[in-house]
């Protein structure tokens, strides 16, 4: 198991997807996937990114988080990662069975495997700069370190 390859939540490993419906708890509410948490973060107007959380699907919460005629936070291009790793952190740490489900990839090299972002993820084509399936393997590396 050298690649793991993931995308849809219904595939193998579809739990490392921000849509999988695994809910967290961070900023003292909870999200109903990391996807809704990642989206809402995009934005300082509250109303909006509550409007975001009661969406009631990961699709509508990137739908809304892409819509550029809201106003982007000025910083997200440079908070977006740690955005990322923030809501990952809280995904793999408030579930045991995903715990477990990223420390059984040892150390394989896991890939966000779409045409459809290049950014976090591979863009198809192996070009992409894979940066969910990065910042899973950098949790996996943190969370093996923290293993009694």
């Amino acid at each position: 198991m050298d690649t793991i390859n993931f995308y849809r939540t219904s595939d193998d490993f579809g739990e490392f997807s921000n849509f999988s419906a695994h809910p967290i708890k961070l900023d003292g509410v909870r999200w109903p996937t990391s996807e809704h948490y990642f989206q809402a973060q995009k934005f300082h107007d509250a109303a909006y990114r509550e409007r975001i959380r009661n969406t009631h699907s990961p699709m509508e919460a990137a739908n809304l988080g892409r819509d550029r005629r809201q106003k982007l936070r000025g910083d997200w291009e440079s908070v977006k990662v740690e955005v990322m790793r923030k809501a990952l952190r809280a995904k793999f740490t408030q579930h045991d069975e995903l715990t477990a489900l990223l420390l059984s990839t040892g150390d394989a090299t896991l890939v966000e495997h779409t045409t459809n972002d290049s950014y976090w993820g591979d863009g198809g084509d192996g070009r992409g700069r894979n940066m969910l399936g990065q910042l899973l393997m950098q949790l996996r590396d943190e969370l093996q370190k923290a293993k009694p």
